[in-house]
This record gives structure tokens, C-alpha cells and sequence, in this order.
């Protein structure tokens, strides 16, 4: 396999799992990874007789390599003899694809903060971390849709940033209205913005731990990432500060006048 210059992360020998214990067209290797949490993507034609398939794993889209006798796989970066990275354009184009309708209906049952009318047409979901500036560039950004009534924004309060985010986050969702939490957090950013309660339940921690581990089930490594709806009416998601035509597709449309 000339082509095959280098693949590195994993390796896994597997030539002793029964075919009859896994799903039909999936082989072992790859039934393997998903035994170990990995979430399994698309299948690709790869070079050298390898078959290629897009897995999602601890928040990372990578490149699976399935030998040709299908008895191995190997995770990482596959390099032809030019040292050309075949992988990248995969992943790339799986990380870009149209997300699944079970993520949306995850994104809704999350934990969030509405900003917006309740009956506004278009609702798109923001995983927001309270110390991220982008974030909050993206709330500023966002306030003449919002504020027009066409648009309600559902902030999935994250903590990944820093030490205090976590209670940050807590804070904000057990607030008694955490839109006007949310709000008064946004409008006092540059002073630090909402500061942490001195007492917080487990309720509101397990809240932004599971909206955590959501953002890295949908293998979202940065703030802010949002989902919305295209006009064809496909899942997109938009990864970090949406600008100009981006920002416009995301809210719907041109910025109200």
C-alpha cells in the first residue's frame, strides 16, 4: 500500500470477533470503535485497499481505515506519498454535512435560556460559555433580529472555559428568570459579568454537565456553535462567531431595518 505513508492515533487488531455478533454491513473493526463510544459516520473509498469510514469520537471527527481483509482499522491521518493529506477533506466535508433531525430534537431537550419571543418563526440553539467573548459578540450581533420578534435564540449554557463557568453557567439557569439573567450577564460582560452563586443545587451543575457532554456527543470543540435552519429546511451548524453572510444564514435573513 504505497499510498499508505502514514496512519497514527489507533490501531486495533480484531481478527478474532465473530462476524455474527455485528450489524450486517458493518465490519468488525468499525463495530469495535463503536462498542467504544464512537459514533459511526459515512462510508468513503480509500487508497490501497482500504476502506474509509467518518467516526465521531470525545468530540472529535476522524478518519477510520478499515484493512482490506477487514480484520483492522486504523484511526488518523492517512498521507500519500507526497505527504498530501487525504483525510482532512473528509472530515472537513462530515463536519459540514447536514446534522441529523435527532440532534435538533437533543438540542431541545437540553438545558437552555430562551432570547426571543416565544412565538417567533425561527428558533435557532447556541452552545454559549458565559467567559467567551465570541459568545458574546454573538449575543450583541444577534439583538435587531431578536429584538424584531422574528427570531428566538436558545443559549445552551456551557462551562469549558474557565474554572468558573461551570457556576457561571449554574447560576444563570437556576436564576428565577434566566432570560433577564442572561441579559443583565450580557449587558455587564466587560466587568465580568454574572458572578457565580454562593450556593448552587446539584440540580443546576448536573444541568450544565449534561449540556457539556451533549456539545461533545455532537462533537462541538469550541464557542460559540450554532445550530439552525437552512432554507431548505436541513439541520446546519455554524462553528464559531457567525460574520456577514454566515451570520445572515443563521438568523433567516438580512438584519432588519
Amino acid at each position: 500500500m504505497r499510498h499508505l505513508t502514514r496512519a497514527f492515533l489507533l490501531a486495533l487488531s480484531l481478527g478474532a470477533i465473530s462476524q455474527t455478533a455485528l450489524a450486517q454491513d458493518i465490519p468488525p473493526p468499525i463495530k469495535a470503535l463503536q462498542d467504544r463510544g464512537a459514533s459511526i459516520g459515512e462510508r468513503f473509498e480509500a487508497p490501497g485497499g482500504l476502506t474509509g469510514y467518518t467516526v465521531s469520537f470525545q468530540g472529535q471527527t476522524l478518519a477510520a481505515y478499515v484493512t482490506e481483509d477487514g480484520t483492522h482499522v486504523l484511526v488518523g491521518t492517512l498521507l500519500d506519498e507526497a505527504g498530501t493529506n487525504l483525510s482532512q477533506p473528509v472530515i472537513e466535508s462530515a463536519e459540514n454535512a447536514a446534522r441529523q433531525e435527532s440532534e435538533w430534537d437533543a438540542l431541545s431537550e437540553a438545558h437552555w435560556i430562551a432570547d426571543g419571543e416565544a412565538d417567533a418563526d425561527r428558533v435557532v440553539y447556541a452552545f454559549m460559555d458565559p467567559n467567551c467573548p465570541f459568545c458574546h459578540r454573538f449575543y450583541e450581533d444577534s439583538r435587531d433580529w431578536v429584538e424584531s420578534g422574528q427570531i428566538q435564540i436558545r443559549h445552551i449554557m456551557v462551562g469549558v472555559l474557565r474554572e468558573d463557568s461551570l457556576p457561571k453557567s449554574a447560576t444563570l439557569l437556576s436564576a428565577d428568570d434566566p432570560s433577564t439573567a442572561l441579559a443583565q450577564h450580557e449587558a455587564n460582560f466587560d466587568n465580568g459579568g454574572v458572578t457565580p452563586a454562593d450556593s448552587l443545587t446539584d440540580e443546576a451543575q448536573t444541568q450544565v454537565q449534561q449540556n457539556n457532554e451533549l456539545m461533545s456527543q455532537l462533537g462541538i470543540r469550541g464557542t460559540p456553535s450554532v445550530f439552525y435552519r437552512t432554507e431548505d429546511g436541513e439541520i446546519a451548524l455554524a462553528r464559531g462567531l457567525p460574520r456577514d453572510e454566515t451570520l445572515d444564514a443563521v438568523m433567516g435573513g438580512p438584519r432588519p431595518e
